[in-house]
């Protein structure tokens, strides 16, 4: 009989909650996502740089400690009567990850991080409301694509892209408004040698995912600029005085009566030298700042302006001095004024395309 009875218990049991399920829908566990006001659970998203501790643009990363604010609604952690008028429920570091354990909370990533973060510390605030406020802080490395098209005169952003992992745009979206744009800015601690720090913007950025799928992404991008005065005095000015050696064998050179004064051989020579010279500084430039030797940017273009004007020195001797070409072929007179035209007009063409490389990357 005692058997019996226990098998009614559980039949009846069993039955009440399928009837309960029928009416109530299906019951979901605490950490499951909330689907309580509908789908796609709204997320607010925002960061703040309290430090930047170094940026590699040569590898494309930089080092900062962030601090990654989410916000979001849990209908089941609202409290109801008195309780409404309690303050936020607030824990930190192992509390906080204890109590995370054990409630909804989005699965975004920082999905430019590189390695291990260095520090990952967390605060939880849950408020009578439902409303859930998670801080993340962590020190860590983030790669980022580097566009030096501009140099020395450029600006990098440095990004933290908050990525949702795992779910779809159509179940857990990401969104920010005035509140979290104030929120996202720059510490006075974040300071950077040889930048200028400027202003974080935030950017709407989704992600493709498998199937078709979408994936939400928040972009919290901090733009720097390059302070331009060490870059110009180490690498711009040997720059343009390496200009000068392929024009001085123009200028060395006398004519009267259209011979030459100067012997063919001791230009090429300075010609020869002024190579080496370029050569060198190609070296220890792309040494330093590798990210310059691919691509199009200033520093490539007036190393390509340097081999040009050297070409077209030892041109103009050759054909000038050592060959007599023009003499040849139209005269002393002819040759003389040509030679005079070309040691003006050459040093104005490279100095205005010089010049025109410099202004193109200011502007």
């Amino acid at each position: 009989m005692k058997a019996v009875s226990t098998g009614i218990r559980i039949a009846f049991r069993l039955v009440a909650t399928v009837i309960l399920a029928a009416f109530t829908g299906p019951v979901f566990a605490a950490t499951d996502l909330p689907r309580d006001n509908g789908l796609p659970v709204i997320v607010q998203a925002a960061a703040s740089f309290l430090t930047l501790d170094g940026f590699d643009e040569n590898a494309g990363t930089f080092r900062a400690t962030v601090d990654v604010r989410l916000r979001w609604t849990d209908p089941r952690l609202a409290k109801s009567g008195a309780a409404m008028a309690a303050p936020p429920e607030t824990l930190r570091d192992s509390a906080a990850a204890a109590r995370m354990s054990e409630i909804w909370v989005p699965p975004v990533v920082l999905s430019n991080q590189s390695g291990e973060a260095a520090l990952s510390d967390y605060g939880l605030r849950i408020y009578p409301t439902g409303r859930v406020e998670l801080l993340r802080r962590v020190t860590a490395d983030f790669t980022i694509d580097v566009d030096v098209a501009r140099f020395p005169f450029d600006r990098q952003n440095l990004v933290v892209d908050m990525a949702v992992s795992g779910l779809t745009i159509a179940e857990v979206a990401l969104r920010f408004d005035q509140s979290d744009i104030d929120y996202s800015r720059p510490s006075v601690n974040a300071v950077l040698p040889g930048w200028s720090v400027g202003l974080v913007d935030l950017k709407n950025t989704p992600q493709p995912g498998w199937y078709n799928g979408t994936h939400a992404r928040v972009a919290a991008s901090l733009d720097i600029a390059r302070q331009p005065g060490v870059v110009v005095a180490s690498i711009f000015i040997p720059l343009f005085a390496s200009l000068l050696i392929p024009l001085l064998a123009i200028w060395l050179n006398r004519m009267e009566d259209g011979v030459f004064h100067v012997d063919t051989y001791e230009m090429v020579n300075i010609i020869i030298g002024g190579l080496f010279a370029v050569i060198a500084l190609n070296f220890t430039v792309y040494s330093s700042y590798a990210v310059l030797s691919a691509g199009d940017n200033t520093v490539n273009r007036l190393f390509a302006l340097n081999y040009l004007t050297l070409a077209s020195a030892l041109f103009v001797n050759i054909l000038f001095a050592r060959f007599n070409v023009v003499s040849r072929l139209f005269g002393p007179y002819v040759q003389e004024q040509a030679y005079v035209t070309i040691m003006w007009a050459v040093p104005c063409l490279i100095l205005i395309l010089a010049t025109t490389f410099m202004f193109v990357a200011y502007v």
